[in-house]
């Protein structure tokens, strides 16, 4: 079975990721594969052959579905020298 993944932010704004197991284990895939080498995934729609594939039908009326986006490694010392401003007081 291929991945199914869906990105969603509800009525309420309240943000959920529905997943088949095939979108779970690749989601889980990418995730354990990000290092200060491979630093980033992108999400795209499934179409476009991304690490990530998104499908564009909502689960629920009304959730706007969210097909586009990154995520990013960010270790602490990248962090602490580029953006200080996100590590706690007791960090940076």
């Amino acid at each position: 079975m291929r991945p199914r993944i869906t990105i969603s932010r509800g009525k309420d704004g309240f943000f959920q990721i529905w997943l088949n197991p095939a979108g779970r284990d690749l989601l889980v895939r990418e995730l354990q594969h990000l290092s200060e080498q491979h630093d980033h995934f992108h999400i795209m729609p499934e179409d476009m052959e991304p690490e990530l594939p998104a499908r564009n039908r909502p689960y629920e009326e009304g959730d706007e579905v969210i097909e586009w986006g990154k995520v990013l490694f960010r270790p602490d010392e990248w962090d602490a020298r580029y953006y200080p401003h996100v590590m706690d007081d007791a960090e940076a």
